[in-house]
């Protein structure tokens, strides 16, 4: 069974770039879907993104398409969240999963019931 660890969030300007990294150790992470998934103060939580390690497929929410980006390092068995143009509603824990298989192509990527394996939350909050 694959762990994951999250890391890098913070406190960063309106408009600002974070980083955020999923690190994962067990397994290798070519063979599951790894996913963003955050959540805000009394609120759901929501997907973010998605990424099929076998063949890169990528997947987003709307509300961060074209500002947020889902990637891979096979070397360091990570997946990263650039997050660029960052806004005041981007502020939440954000927190990553896992699954084996292709939930990007089945269409299942969003659905936080089929992910099978959760790191723990990193706080990300913007500031005005």
């Amino acid at each position: 069974q694959v762990q994951l660890v999250a890391s890098g969030g913070g406190l960063v300007q309106a408009r600002g770039s974070l980083r955020l990294s999923c690190a994962a150790s067990g397994r290798t992470l070519s063979t599951y879907t790894v996913g963003w998934f955050r959540q805000a103060p009394d609120k759901e939580r929501e997907f973010v993104a998605a990424m099929w390690g076998g063949s890169g497929s990528t997947a987003y929410a709307d509300s961060v398409k074209g500002r947020f980006t889902i990637s891979g390092d096979d070397a360091k068995n990570t997946v990263y969240l650039q997050m660029n143009s960052l806004m005041p509603e981007d502020t939440a824990v954000y927190v990553c999963a896992a699954d084996g298989g292709n939930l990007v192509d089945s269409r299942w990527y969003a659905n936080d019931r089929v992910y099978t394996v959760w790191g723990q939350g990193t706080q990300v909050t913007v500031s005005s």
